[in-house]
């Protein structure tokens, strides 16, 4: 049976009412990459029409969001955290160089965060990974993709400070 928004949503909450930690959430990334395998799902909430940020569902009560992206072209994120929050990126078509981060200091309101990278890979179709809150992380875009994405909370009502990337010989 295809996976509508409505069940998927039902069983996210159910995850996360009941797992309200890394399991419930770490439950949410596999069911993401569950709806990236779903053809009927992606072309219906992810297709080509969609704008670089749509939000498919917010939850009243436990706040997630869940999110379509869609980008015609290139594109990159400096390294960020999702301040309070956590994030869900699930690669629906296209493909995304994720880069991980090590905070090396953590911004605040006069002066940027620094962070350090790590290591990159590729995100292809399918592929979903979990960003507890803190974890610094960007995503590269280098032509059109199209993402599912779940945030623990609405990013659009959220402060967040920047990183600069800092060499790793400095």
């Amino acid at each position: 049976m295809p996976m509508t928004l409505d069940s998927f949503v039902q069983r996210a909450r159910a995850a996360l009412k009941d797992h309200p930690d890394t399991t419930g959430r770490e439950m949410v990334c596999d069911l993401v990459r569950e709806a990236l395998k779903d053809t009927a799902f992606v072309a219906a909430h992810i297709n080509d029409g969609t704008p670089e940020r749509q939000v498919l569902y917010e939850d009243p009560e436990l706040g997630f969001t869940v999110l379509a992206h869609a980008y015609t072209g290139a594109k990159t994120s400096g390294p960020h955290d999702h301040g309070p929050s956590w994030a869900i990126y699930g690669q629906a078509a296209g493909e995304t160089i994720m880069t991980d981060w090590e905070c090396l200091a953590r911004p605040t309101e006069a002066t940027p965060g620094k962070a350090k990278r790590i290591r990159d890979y590729a995100m292809k179709p399918g592929d979903a990974y979990l960003y507890e809150p803190g974890v610094l992380h960007s995503p590269r875009r280098d032509g059109p993709t199209r993402l599912l994405r779940i945030e623990g909370l609405n990013m659009d009502r959220v402060k967040r400070l920047p990183y600069q990337p800092v060499d790793a010989a400095a």
